[in-house]
């Protein structure tokens, strides 16, 4: 029992970082391994744990989107990696077999022929309205044929090729996503729906829920040839039964190379749709279909090194480097370690024998290590600037930092955040362009990017560039010296401070520069959305005699308009609102909860006995939210009616 309690509190952990923080602190390896381990007890004792990650599916929904119960619970699928499971699953009964894609599950509802509602899978049972960004999908169809009510679920997907140039955009290298399917679900559940539309979102249906009054023929594959017909794009699917399913995984496995979308394994669904409800579903699993994952090539090689690669915030990563093997189809070498802590769990020594495979056939991770001769040799240096190295524990995990803060690495990757679009937006200035200018000695600090013609005649010789380059960049350099007080402010690199805290800083100070420098943790720590954390940090970087000057003399090197105020500023002062539904009058919610911060208000995500107002256009609504304020007496209005608030 004592065990079984350690392996559910590991397990979720992993399952927290994975899905919340989009942090990997274990293999997929690891996680089946130990996964697997948990759930052979819980056979064994007779016990299952209320926490247990077999019992209990998907992520805790954080967000600030709107929430929403699903009308039937979205389980998770048994799974496993043996042909011959799915051979007795099978049985006599002919299925379906499609990809098993990996992205993030929604669930659509259409009537009278449009698109209604989009919410994501959640935990399972709530979910978040994501309809807004679900409109913007590439592929998605806004209008159908079929004018009934129609409930089907999809994967939401990003293609290998969209997640590769949305990461060569990034340059800061702690920004870029670890996998599609981490690029997926941070797109898809963006507040701004502009951001989802750049991302190449697509949308393949693998489950019709709902659709009265069409003949489906008591057949799943039918119900996939009429949902094609509706103008969906589908997941791929082949007819199966025990005596065709080894070619039939085969195929698939041939084929996964050739998916421009992610793949983590296959889904078997009977093809009965009647035989398959009649058999219902155990807490966890529908008892209609199965899931196989494939089981990983693995290779057995030699760790020749650990390659340790700073970033900009001091964090060092390990990777290591192997004796070259051919997994699936490629050649690979080296594999992302993360962070000591897993290098400690794997005892990872120079020399020792591993076992290497490709997570869903893509990245490459250690499975195993055989000899496991220990961790040594964790740098005390930087590789880069030679400063003092430190060990530090950060979400119970340890990681190793660069602990100068004139470290050449920080320096670079700082340019980078700093000429970056949310920042200062200033184009054509990669992170080796800037690596070069930094080494050459043309920029020693942020106020030097604005002086860059001083070197005219030596950038113009180097590669890459010439007389039309440097125009343009000169151009672009310019056109940067007009900006906002909030982009100066994320420019700068504080510590926890995104563009949105910047913003929302910048507001709460009246967009006064002195204000910034001078403001105080308590100050700060009484801005909504703004924690101690932040607040501190804050206060600490401004503290800091060099922070306050390059600020102070970057403000000579621009112009800041003066953002319009409202004269109203504190109309909404102590009034809650919750945002929910469609709006009509302003292009999303988030233009209404800033016209609502921008008078003292405040927009929550769920209604509380503190919430002053609902606003929601479909007053009469049934929803959870609509209940929920009636039940507490809380006024329900209307889009009109708040523009009745804001303008009266």
């Amino acid at each position: 029992m004592a065990h079984m309690r350690e392996l559910v509190d590991i397990l979720n952990r992993a399952r927290r970082a994975y899905e919340q923080e989009d942090k990997e602190i274990m293999s997929n390896y690891e996680y089946d391994r130990l996964y697997d381990e948990l759930f052979e007890l819980e056979k064994e004792l007779g016990t299952t744990l209320a926490a247990s990650p077999t019992v209990n599916v998907g992520y805790e929904v954080l967000s600030n989107l709107p929430k929403e119960r699903h009308e039937r619970p979205m389980l998770s699928l048994d799974k496993t990696k043996e042909v011959e499971r799915l051979r007795e699953f099978l049985g006599d009964q002919k299925a379906m077999i499609s990809w098993k894609l990996d992205g993030l599950t929604i669930v659509l509802t259409y009537r009278n022929g449009s698109l209604e509602k989009a919410v994501t899978r959640g935990n399972g049972e709530v979910g978040e309205v994501v309809t807004n960004n679900a409109r913007v999908f590439r592929n998605i169809p806004l209008a159908i044929p079929y004018q009934g009510e129609l409930v089907l679920r999809g994967e939401a997907v990003i293609s290998y090729k969209d997640f590769e140039k949305i990461n060569e955009e990034i340059g800061d290298a702690d920004a870029k996503y670890k996998n599609p399917r981490n690029l997926c679900s941070g797109s898809v559940r963006q507040l701004n729906n502009e951001i989802t539309a750049k991302r190449n979102v697509r949308f393949y249906a693998f489950t019709l829920v709902q659709a009265d009054g069409v003949d489906f023929k008591n057949s799943r594959l039918y119900q996939m040839q009429w949902l094609k017909s509706q103008g969906f794009d589908v997941v791929e699917n082949h007819p199966v039964t025990a005596e065709t399913v080894d070619e039939e995984v085969a195929w698939f496995a041939e084929h996964i190379g050739e998916n421009e979308v992610p793949s983590d394994g296959l889904v078997l669904v009977y093809d009965d749709i009647a035989y398959g409800q009649s058999l219902g579903s155990t807490a966890k699993f529908p008892r209609d279909s199965f899931a196989f994952k494939w089981a990983d090539e693995i290779r057995e090689t030699t760790l020749t090194g650990i390659e340790w690669s700073p970033s900009r915030t001091g964090l060092i990563n390990p990777v290591a480097i192997f004796e070259p093997v051919e997994l699936e189809g490629t050649t690979v070498s080296r594999a992302s370690v993360h962070n000591i802590s897993i290098m400690e769990d794997l005892e990872l020594g120079i020399g020792d024998r591993i076992t290497v495979y490709k997570a869903n056939m893509i990245i490459p991770q250690i499975a195993e290590n055989l000899t496991r001769s220990g961790v040594k040799d964790i740098p005390e240096k930087c590789p880069v600037c030679g400063g003092p190295t430190r060990i530090a524990m950060e979400n119970e995990t340890k990681t190793l930092f660069c602990t100068n803060p004139k470290c050449q690495a920080k320096h670079v990757k700082s340019f980078t955040l700093f000429v970056s679009r949310d920042a200062m937006n200033i184009e054509g200035l990669s992170e080796a362009t800037l690596e070069k200018f930094i080494m050459n000695g043309y920029v020693k600090d942020f106020t030097d990017l604005f002086h860059l013609d001083r070197y005219e005649e030596e950038i113009k010789q180097m590669d890459g560039f010439g007389e039309k380059s440097f125009v343009n960049l000169q151009n672009s350099i310019q056109n940067a010296r007009k900006t906002t007080l909030s982009r100066l402010v994320y420019s700068l690199g504080i510590p926890n401070v995104g563009s949105a805290n910047a913003k929302v800083i910048c507001r709460a100070l009246g967009n006064d520069p002195e204000r910034i420098l001078n403001a105080t943790v308590e100050e700060l720590s009484d801005i909504s959305g703004v924690g101690g954390v932040i607040a501190g940090t804050f206060v600490d970087y401004f503290s800091d005699g060099e922070h306050r000057d390059i600020f102070e003399r970057l403000l000579q090197e621009v112009e800041i308009p003066q953002e319009e105020t409202a004269e109203d500023s504190q109309k909404f002062a102590g009034v809650n609102f919750v945002i929910t539904g469609s709006v009509h009058h302003f292009a999303n919610r988030a233009e209404v909860k800033e016209e609502i911060e921008k008078r003292g208000g405040k927009v929550t995500g769920s209604v509380t006995s503190k919430t002053n107002y609902l606003i929601n256009n479909d007053v009469n609504s049934t929803s959870s939210k609509n209940r929920k304020a009636r039940d507490l007496n809380v006024p329900i209005i209307s889009e009109e009616e708040f523009l009745n608030m804001l303008n009266g």
